[in-house]
């Protein structure tokens, strides 16, 4: 954490997090147009972002891409400010808005998020297959059901949240799904996404893409950060992080 609060102390670092903010997904050289300093300089702010984990990468053909990853910061709002608040729902601050134009959906992800999380592979990998483990550490719905390769996330008042079609596994190590929201209407447009798993050590890292995010459906991005830190609870304590949509 005191990664966290040492990157966000130089107001260099947080323009560029803040231009992430805006529009995720930008190369060295678009970042690089924005502050008054050399490539190199703007090279050194994005490894220190990059070392606390608020920003992460990734790379297609000659272009690496930068995205703002939430996940340390839901983590520092979990720790320190949530438990403060009368209403949970304040968290909006960290709402990210990724309206990208791009004219390949398919080079590269609209949303990148990582986090280490103190548990097995096997562990994780079944926290994000066994419906009932769903159930236990999302942080909006009760229920889960699978049907084949169909998994449907019940909301309290029975109705559909979310529902996913499994495309692709890789055993412990990638998971391809739709993700059709519910709760965006019935007509919402779907979108695809992938949780990639890589064990290191003691801890696994957990990367979440999501390709082709609709107009509109920009707000999953919370979503992520929550979901990613009530899973690290649950893994690590037992306990997952059920908090008012």
């Amino acid at each position: 954490m005191d990664d966290v609060f040492k990157a966000l102390a130089d107001p260099a670092r947080r323009t560029l997090l803040d231009a992430l903010r805006q529009r995720d997904g930008q190369t060295l050289q678009e970042l690089t147009e924005l502050l008054e300093m050399t490539r190199f300089g703007v090279m050194k702010h994005l490894g220190v972002l990059e070392d606390a984990g608020l920003v992460v990468t990734h790379k297609k053909g000659r272009f690496k891409y930068h995205y703002l990853n939430a996940v340390p910061l839901q983590q520092t709002i979990d720790r320190w400010i949530e438990p403060m608040r009368a209403k949970p729902a304040a968290r909006a601050v960290l709402n990210l808005k990724q309206s990208l134009e791009r004219t390949d959906t398919m080079s590269k992800p609209d949303f990148v998020m990582q986090t280490f999380i103190r548990c097995t592979q096997d562990a994780l990998w079944d926290a994000l297959t066994d419906p009932n483990q769903m159930a236990a550490y999302h942080f909006a719905f009760d229920r889960a059901t699978r049907d084949n390769n169909v998994i449907d996330f019940i909301l309290p008042d029975g109705n559909k949240m979310l529902s996913q079609t499994v495309t692709k596994e890789t055993p412990k190590t990638r998971i391809e799904t739709t993700f059709e929201p519910h709760f965006f209407g019935p007509d919402a447009p779907a979108s695809r996404m992938a949780y990639l798993i890589e064990p290191q050590g003691p801890q696994c890292k957990l990367t979440i893409e999501h390709y082709d995010i609709p107009d509109g459906q920009e707000g999953v991005a919370e979503g992520w950060a929550r979901l990613a830190s009530s899973l690290k609870s649950w893994l690590e304590t037992g306990t997952g992080l059920k908090v008012a949509m």
